[in-house]
């Protein structure tokens, strides 16, 4: 990988909610391509899948952190940010996914899922800043969703948070550009994980899957490794303010 996009040695990352799911392959990638990866992450058993799947790579830091206490971020984050020098990159990937009709959420739970999934994101990307435009490089990826595309009922906290993280991504990369940041965020389409498991018709949904996307297979993780490892090179370095879409063809239909 760092053949194709370059090497990312001596880039600092931070990921969060990079232990499980669609996360794991890209830290593992980010790893070999030469990165220092500084993993947040509440998940126990995908943590320690992480640590066993890259027991012989150096670089990787996993802190246990909640991200929904913003003011307890920002002090790890500041902490992180102390012992080394700064950070280069930031994939904002982690999100919770409540699912029920929206006349049944309260208030508190749409708030909440805000918080975790934009305003975390925000926190990180404070802390990021002033090191980036020290350096006049930095990558911002933001983790959207084939959701916002608005075919999916009973997720409206999540469509909401994941279309406020698009224009996250093109605000900062309109006042990040002069410092040679870009800002970008990627949709993934729908791949088999853990989030699959709010539809109680597994079967069907599978079926309407392969029947939208124009790429007869479903998506795996190394696709979405790959997108994020080119947005975090310096291949993309012309490219801000855009969302990829890594659907198989999903968003065309």
């Amino acid at each position: 990988m760092g053949d194709r996009f370059g090497s990312l040695a001596g880039k600092r990352v931070l990921y969060t909610g990079a232990a499980g799911g669609l996360g794991l392959p890209t830290t593992l990638k980010l790893l070999d391509a030469g990165a220092q990866v500084v993993v947040l992450d509440n998940d126990p058993s995908k943590v320690a899948q992480l640590r066993t799947a890259a027991h012989e790579r150096e670089g990787l830091d996993v802190v246990v952190c909640d991200l929904s206490d913003l003011n307890g971020l920002r002090k790890s984050l500041d902490t992180l940010t102390a012992q080394g020098d700064g950070f280069d990159i930031v994939i904002n990937n982690a999100a919770i996914y409540p699912s029920k009709p929206f006349e049944e959420f309260t208030l508190d739970e749409m708030q909440l899922v805000h918080r975790i999934n934009v305003e975390a994101a925000i926190v990180c990307v404070m802390a990021a800043l002033p090191a980036m435009r020290a350096k006049g490089w930095g990558r911002i990826v933001n983790v959207s969703s084939i959701t916002v595309a608005g075919a999916w009922d009973n997720l409206v906290p999540y469509v909401q948070s994941k279309m406020a993280l698009v224009g996250l991504a093109r605000g900062w990369a309109r006042e990040f550009g002069v410092y040679g940041i870009t800002a970008n965020a990627l949709a993934p389409g729908a791949f088999p994980t853990d989030a699959e498991a709010i539809h109680p018709d597994r079967e069907a949904y599978e079926k309407r899957i392969i029947d939208s996307q124009a790429i007869k297979r479903r998506g795996r993780p190394d696709d979405i490794a790959n997108a994020l490892m080119f947005l975090c090179s310096d291949a993309s370095a012309f490219i801000t303010g855009q969302t990829l879409n890594v659907d198989g063809g999903w968003i065309m239909k």
